[in-house]
């Protein structure tokens, strides 16, 4: 699971934007790669294990830079707001593959998309931002879109389906201790932090659900985790250092086309038209929420 983080930058062109949106497009394109293999995975693996490795393709390249440029990296004054967005990280990922252990992978999609009104409904509450009254309409029918989709109480239902809402939630926690963290740190040492910290607590538990790959397609397909995992984060920090976050946030809803293809193409899932409803409300309420954004950013720039 990954979506836009907002990063404050210069203005950017229109054909900045587009050239950003297209990266973006190809980063969901890759993540989505990733989740498929990682459920595919869990027939044979236990969750956490793939978890693990997956978080190997942000460590490797922490490691390398660490070995260049030494400790300052790590140089920090805010060092317990980094460790929790890492542990936060952690426990998002590990949330997120053991529910599409269950869930249909367009399904899951789907319900993660309420991570930008679980930020909203946060920094409201935590960070005491104002939200005006359009973005909490947008909220609710967020979370009405989200109902429809999980389907509490109807036999559709599947328990592993809280498991991707805890994703979302911690998702959204991350979100809101990055806003206090980016006045502070540079976005290197962010990202190391998150690095060492999830790995680390997903090294912990580890030894009790460890098994050795018993197939070189099984060591083929652990090692694109990583590799690709790490290409997305890659492709997902280029997009936005070439186009606005604002810009680029509609992108992520591309997430539910990829899952989609990818779900019925490998595991012969496809969404059901409660879920393509529900998943339709939850768009309709983003795109609404990111123009209010985009219409206040105009009117006072920063």
């Amino acid at each position: 699971m990954a979506q836009p983080h907002a990063i404050q930058g210069l203005v950017s062109s229109p054909q900045d934007n587009l050239r950003g949106f297209a990266v973006m497009l190809a980063a969901f394109f890759v993540f989505s790669g990733v989740d498929t293999m990682a459920k595919y995975l869990t027939a044979t693996f236990h969750p956490m294990q793939i978890v693990w490795v997956r978080q190997l393709g942000l460590m490797v390249p922490i490691m390398v830079l660490f070995a260049l440029r030494g400790g300052i990296i790590l140089a920090t004054r805010q060092r317990p707001k980094q460790m929790l967005r890492g542990a936060l990280a952690g426990t998002s990922a590990a949330c997120f593959i053991l529910g599409i252990a269950f869930v249909p992978l367009a399904d899951a999609v789907a319900i993660t998309f309420v991570t930008p009104f679980l930020v909203t409904l946060l920094g409201a509450l935590v960070l005491r931002e104002p939200v005006g009254l359009g973005r909490w309409i947008a909220v609710f029918c967020g979370f009405l879109g989200a109902l429809i989709v999980i389907r509490p109480g109807f036999g559709s239902f599947h328990p592993a389906m809280l498991l991707i809402v805890a994703a979302a939630f911690a998702f959204a926690l991350r979100q809101i201790v990055s806003r206090a963290l980016s006045a502070g740190d540079p976005t290197v040492t962010t990202v190391a932090y998150t690095a060492l910290v999830s790995s680390l607590m997903l090294t912990v538990p580890l030894p009790f659900f460890w098994a050795w790959p018993e197939a070189g397609w099984q060591v083929a397909m652990l090692c694109a985790v990583a590799a690709f995992a790490g290409l997305g984060e890659f492709l997902l920090i280029r997009a936005l250092e070439i186009g606005q976050a604002a810009a680029l946030a509609p992108s992520q809803y591309s997430l539910l086309i990829w899952g989609s293809a990818y779900g019925w193409f490998v595991f012969g899932d496809w969404p059901d038209q409660w879920t393509w409803l529900g998943a339709t409300i939850i768009i309709a309420s983003g795109l609404y929420a990111t123009n209010l954004e985009r219409l206040a950013a105009r009117r006072h720039p920063v």
